[in-house]
Order: structure tokens, then sequence, then C-alpha cells
């Protein structure tokens, strides 16, 4: 990034801990509205999904696109418990996180810590492999050999990693207890995985016993596959756009981390709700104790927050799909195209 840049996004901002701390405060009237208006309806459809499956199952496929984005509304206020800002009270977090958990199929503490630790180290290049979608630098692709670069191509390729990473995420990684990185807390973390992923059993088989296994599977399975999908969609765009930040440790910083590694999705009013303002990604990683329902009036009220984000629609978030490689000379994400073409005038010199 340019130093002038920099310095300016540092002056500018320099007391941005005092910006956000009014809208850190929790409200427990609008935890609960936004309860009742993502967990009523999800119900609803889910419902409704029940009823239409032995009519159509193509109806009840349209179904479960629309309600996935109900359960993404349900994760968010998980995502939020996690970061202890839903509500004012940490056991009341736990409890509605929990909860929530059995919806998503997201282990709630476990991927909580996860979630931390990507907050902790967003944009640390010694960082890739904890909570975010790891990517190659141009120089470490340039060292691989055929088959290695062949490996990574398949990983960035779009039907790889939108359908089935997802997927895989969603059914194996929240599954087996693999982190290792927190220490001292290994053994209570990988516990409480376990813990809540045999709660989820033990619900989704109470449910599937009353309902049928083959109408539960089919119904909740798809939900969750399109949830998935959405969910891994604006976690992709929100960190991988065309000048996002990374750098080693010894240059990090966390301000230039959160307004330049984090993007501003600006999208549709019904999507921007439909998604708990999640878009509002810089504002988030800035400061990750703003309940979601406070995002939006911390950047209508604060433009200076936004000025030096990337913003991105939704029509412009397509392009970074050809972000696959972080370039450290020219401080972006390149695409394979240009990395071969600036592969073959190195050669030709």
């Amino acid at each position: 990034m340019n130093t002038d840049l920099e310095k300016e996004i540092k002056s500018k901002l320099a007391n941005w801990k005092s910006i956000v701390a009014e809208y850190q405060i929790p409200d427990t009237k609008k935890a609960v509205f936004q309860i009742s208006n993502s967990f009523l309806p999800f119900l609803c459809l889910w419902v409704l999904m029940y009823f239409a499956y032995p009519v159509s199952k193509w109806l009840t496929l349209l179904l479960s696109f629309v309600n996935a984005f109900f359960l993404v509304r349900i994760f968010i206020i998980q995502h939020d418990c996690g970061h202890q800002s839903f509500t004012a009270s940490k056991k009341a977090n736990n409890i509605i996180g929990t909860l929530c958990s059995l919806f998503s199929s997201i282990p709630y503490k476990y991927w909580a810590k996860v979630h931390n630790h990507h907050h902790g180290h967003t944009g640390q290049l010694e960082e890739r492999d904890i909570g975010d979608i790891n990517f190659l630098t141009v120089e470490e692709f340039k060292a691989r050999n055929k088959w290695g670069r062949f490996k990574y191509r398949f990983f960035r390729h779009p039907l790889t990693l939108f359908v089935i990473v997802p997927i895989f995420y969603f059914t194996i990684s929240n599954r087996v207890p693999k982190v290792k990185s927190f220490k001292g807390m290994v053994s209570r973390i990988k516990w409480s995985q376990v813990k809540n992923n045999l709660l989820i059993l033990g619900c989704y088989t109470s449910v599937a016993y009353f309902v049928g296994w083959k109408p539960f599977m089919f119904i909740h399975l798809s939900i969750v596959f399109m949830f998935s999908i959405i969910a891994f969609w604006f976690f992709y765009v929100q960190h991988t756009h065309e000048t996002a930040y990374h750098t080693w440790k010894e240059n990090w910083d966390f301000l230039l981390a959160s307004i330049r590694g984090a993007s501003y999705y600006k999208l549709p009013k019904m999507f921007q709700w439909l998604t708990g303002n999640i878009g509002f990604h810089h504002i988030h990683h800035l400061s990750s104790r703003i309940p979601n329902y406070n995002l939006e009036k911390c950047v209508r009220e604060n433009p200076i927050l936004s000025k030096y984000t990337n913003i991105i629609t939704f029509k412009e978030s397509l392009s970074t799909m050809q972000a696959k490689l972080w370039d450290e000379q020219k401080q972006r994400l390149i695409s394979f195209k240009e990395f071969y073409k600036m592969e073959k005038l190195e050669i030709v010199r």
C-alpha cells in the first residue's frame, strides 16, 4: 500500500475507537426483534417446505433457497453471540449462540474461537490457515512444480471454491476437531466442538424421527447446502477484493487490515437485511463488539469510516473470482492470466 495513504488513514482515523464506542452498546429490544424476525420466518418456511415436499421437489428446492437467507440471519446472530456483542449478557449470548448452531449446524464455541482468531490476525500472511480462505503469493505459486500449481488452480476454480469447499467445510471441517494453534485451550475447544456436534445430531435425529428421515434430509440439508454457498461467497468477497490488505506480521497494522482488508459490500436493502448487515464488513472488523443491528447506523453517521474502504456492488463482486494470487510488489490480487503473462515476460528477458 502507498505509504502516504497509510499515513493519511492513520491520521484521519486516529480516533476510531471513540467513534465506534457508542455503537458497541447492545440493545435488548433490537436483539429480541431480530430473533423473532429471523427464526419465525425460517420455521414457517420449513413447515411450508415439508408440505410442499410430497407435491414438488423443485418447489421445495426453490423455497430452500429463500429459507437459506433466513438461516444466514440466524447464523449472523450466532456469529454476534460468538463475539459477545449480540446482548449485554455473556450467558444469554452463549445460550442463543448454541440454539442458533442447531439450525446452522456450525458448532458455536469452536467456530467462534476460530473466527475470533481470524479477526485478530486478518491480513497477516503467516496466518492464512485458520478462519480464512487460503491463498498463495505470486512467489509461492512461482516456486511450485506443475503438480503443485495444478492443485492450487483446482482449489481456486469457482466450482471447487464455491460448491465443493463449502460442502466439505460444513460436513467435515466443523465435525473434526483439528485446531492446534490455541495455546492451553486445545482440549477445551475440541471438547466443546464434540459436545455441540452431538447436540446437533441429537436434535436432527429427534426431528427426523417425527417428520421422517427422507423429507428431513431433503429439506434441511438443501437449506444448509444453499446457506453454505451464500455464507462462503460473502466471506470470500469481504476479503478477496483486488486492493485487499496482506502483509507479514512485522509490518501488520490492525486499522489498515480492517479498513483496507475488509470490503464494504453494498447491496440492495432487502439483501442487506437478509444477510444481517454483514456487508458492512470493514466496520465489523474495526470493532467486532458492534452488534449487526447497529452497523448500518455506524456507517451512515460516520462516512469517514468508509472513505478508504473498497466499496463493491454485487455486479462488481463477480470479478473477484479472478483474484487468485497476492502480488507483494503490486500490493494487489492478480489473476492467473496476469501471472502467466508476467512469467512469460521474465522468461523472454
